[in-house]
């Protein structure tokens, strides 16, 4: 059987078969551009694996406007450009746009200086105190925006996705059998409600009925532990009979506590009567994972 022939001037690496040359894999390549495609899709169709190669076959050739990603900082920059030629100061421009001053000083730093108003330490401070809090919004309305966005890309869970979120909440936060004390019992103990939703919304997946479920809240004795009941109860769906008596933990005047007010509301234990053939197939649900993913490498 004859070797592939390589052809004068192709240095791809061998990737090129015998009956391509470059400029014609070039020709394809700048074709799929031009149709939209990314640069990722054009690999993929190509089956070019070298990200060098594929810089030279895409050489010269624009990107489709679609994979352009917009710079949310453009704006910000034209306008802290336009403020600095109006003779506007990095403190007062940081007041108005809320960006920091090391982003306004590399966006302005080619254009001349203002004449500098003279102040006193106190009227600096004011002013600096001014421009930070403006930052700070901008960050928590960056933040939102960010936290919103990424909240939209979930969706509607699918039951398997929602079992398989389920597994991997209970092994971090569930109750585990230890060498050193065996004890397959189902137990997942968390402060958080929306833990708890999910875990709940988790167990019904599988079948566990509110009879087999017992509640057992903890929570420091300073707090309102009544108001924390009714609290846990609305949130399970559960009534008194499902709680067991609640365990108050004495409060240490050497702490100093950050878990306190209204938010405070201690933390549930969820328990599952006779659950140790739900323990069993939880651990192996959970080290079926592992090896899913070690098989993905």
């Amino acid at each position: 059987m004859n070797a592939p022939r390589r052809r004068d001037g192709d240095s791809t690496g061998g990737l090129l078969d015998g009956s391509t040359t470059f400029e014609e894999l070039r020709e394809r390549a700048i074709a799929l551009r031009k149709e939209g495609m990314s640069r990722r899709q054009i690999r993929d169709r190509l089956k070019v694996s070298n990200n060098d190669i594929l810089n030279r076959l895409l050489e010269g050739e624009p990107p489709p406007e679609w994979t352009k990603r917009p710079n949310a900082k453009d704006d910000l920059r034209a306008r802290a450009r336009e403020m600095r030629l109006q003779g506007m100061t990095y403190d007062r421009i940081q007041l108005e746009l809320g960006c920091s001053k090391s982003s306004i000083s590399l966006w302005v730093r080619d254009l001349p200086k203002p004449d500098r108003p003279t102040r006193t330490r106190e009227e600096a401070s004011a002013i600096a105190k001014r421009g930070w809090e403006a930052t700070l919004r901008q960050r928590e309305i960056e933040r939102q925006r960010t936290k919103l966005a990424a909240e939209q890309e979930i969706g509607r869970l699918t039951d398997r996705e929602l079992f398989l979120v389920g597994v991997g909440l209970y092994w971090s936060e569930g109750a585990k059998s230890k060498h050193y004390r065996p004890a397959e019992r189902v137990i997942f103990t968390n402060s958080d409600p929306d833990m708890i939703k999910i875990y709940l919304a988790w167990l019904r997946l599988l079948g566990i009925t509110p009879d087999h479920l017992r509640f057992h809240l903890m929570i420091h004795e300073s707090a309102d532990a009544t108001s924390a009941e009714r609290f846990w109860a609305s949130l399970a769906g559960a009534d008194a009979a499902s709680f067991d008596k609640t365990s108050l933990k004495r409060h240490d005047p050497k702490t100093t506590r950050k878990n306190v007010g209204e938010s405070y509301r201690g933390c549930l234990a969820v328990r599952v009567l006779n659950g140790a053939d739900l323990y069993r197939r939880i651990e192996g649900w959970w080290y079926g994972i592992v090896v899913g993913a070690q098989s993905t490498d």
